[in-house]
């Protein structure tokens, strides 16, 4: 009988060790990650900054407009999934600023850094590039690849009380108070691939042109699977073009306004289901301008059309609570309705309502939000090389105080064989 039991315990270890050794594999646990990137980071203009200076692990460029931090993720074999979590208070700047949070390896060859510390310049690849230096991607450089692309309000924090003289009695009664900081989070699980196993630089950028600016802080979370055999799934996302003028000698991206924008891009052997991810904001020209006009958007890959669609949003008012130093007016209705207690029913006039500047529609942003990107679909497109044609047969070239342009980045992503 001992060894029936013997031989039957042997028997079930074999079966045991077999059926693990046929499982499905295991990947070892790297771990949630919670990294703090930036806290309260001032982002002003400030001249004595200049060019370049470091504040321990913060490197400030362009007279203290972009802020760097040199972070490294570690490559996930688990399943994992990120996230950008960021706040900003208005440091003494009450306007609507665009604002953009971005990543490069830190072992590109040229990029906003050694630029700025003097060691290489913008690259020239094609017209384009000439006159919008860094907008696309030539053999040592990358344009930056966005993270996040954020608009800021009208002086969130700062301005945030009825006693500051610019703010008293602009509070609309269906507010119950001004916030005091503004809070966003954005999904980047998709740009995961570019941010892991290596050293990258993390930087937020603000079009601020007053010494006084705004405070940013800025959380990257990454949470991983719990099962050890929840594989990451292999994919791919690589920047193809950015329009945004991080720094000089960038300048403001009205090439719209004169021509289509075309230009190459590659699909690497092995990528299935390419999409581009594309980001746009337009911006100047006041009320007639880029930011204030509807403007149709086409985008073409090897001369097919691939997005149609007029950028804009309509629901700025929504932003009301972080915007407390939007300029108010007052505008006229007419054939309005109200509730008259007194007759015990609804009355029709023309009354007077406050309108907020950052009420107001715009070319795809309100003062006070993220922008999301859109998702382009390519389909089965084969490996290669391919053009990319954008036009905007309505944008308008930038002018004397009329400072027309649109912020335009793009990414390819794809899942990798």
């Amino acid at each position: 009988m001992k060894i029936f039991y013997s031989i039957l315990l042997s028997f079930l270890l074999l079966t045991t060790a077999i059926l693990q050794g046929c499982g499905p594999k295991e990947y070892p646990a790297v771990g949630d990650l919670s990294l703090s990137v930036f806290d309260n980071q001032l982002i002003r203009f400030d001249t004595q900054i200049g060019d370049i200076q470091k504040e321990g692990e913060i490197i400030l460029l362009d007279n203290g407009r972009i802020a760097l931090k040199k972070i490294n993720i570690p490559n996930y074999q688990r399943k994992a999934t990120a996230n950008l979590h960021v706040t900003l208070q208005s440091n003494g700047d009450r306007w609507d600023k665009s604002g953009s949070i971005f990543m490069f390896p830190a072992d590109q060859p040229i990029n906003l850094l050694n630029i700025k510390e003097g060691k290489t310049t913008f690259p020239n690849p094609n017209k384009l590039q000439e006159d919008f230096k860094g907008v696309l991607a030539s053999k040592d450089y990358t344009p930056n690849i966005e993270l996040m692309r954020f608009m800021t309000p009208f002086g969130v924090g700062y301005y945030s009380t009825d006693t500051v003289e610019t703010t008293k009695g602009r509070k609309p009664a269906y507010i119950a108070q001004w916030e005091n900081e503004v809070v966003w989070e954005q999904d980047i699980t998709d740009r995961l691939p570019a941010l892991m196993g290596k050293d990258i630089y993390i930087g937020v950028w603000i079009d601020t042109w007053t010494p006084s600016g705004y405070k940013l802080s800025a959380q990257l979370h990454i949470e991983e699977a719990y099962l050890s055999n929840d594989v990451m799934p292999k994919t791919y996302a690589k920047p193809l073009f950015n329009s945004i003028a991080y720094m000089g000698p960038q300048k403001s991206f009205d090439y719209l306004s004169r021509q289509d924008a075309t230009f190459e891009f590659e699909i690497p052997e092995g990528i299935q289901n390419p999409t581009i991810k594309y980001l746009i904001t337009g911006h100047g020209g006041h009320s007639k301008g880029d930011e204030f006009v509807k403007n149709p958007n086409q985008v073409y890959v090897d001369d097919k059309l691939v997005l149609d669609w007029t950028p804009w949003r309509d629901d700025c008012a929504s932003f009301r609570r972080f915007n407390p130093g939007s300029g108010v007016w007052m505008v006229e209705v007419d054939s309005a309705q109200w509730i008259d207690w007194e007759q015990g029913k609804y009355v029709k006039g023309n009354i007077k309502e406050r309108v907020a500047s950052s009420d107001l529609s715009r070319s795809n942003w309100c003062p006070g939000a993220v922008v999301t990107p859109v998702s382009i679909p390519l389909g089965n497109l084969k490996a290669g090389k391919h053009t990319l044609k954008i036009s905007m047969p309505l944008s308008q070239p930038t002018k004397e105080n009329e400072f027309n342009h649109w912020l335009i980045s793009a990414y390819l992503i794809g899942d990798q064989q």
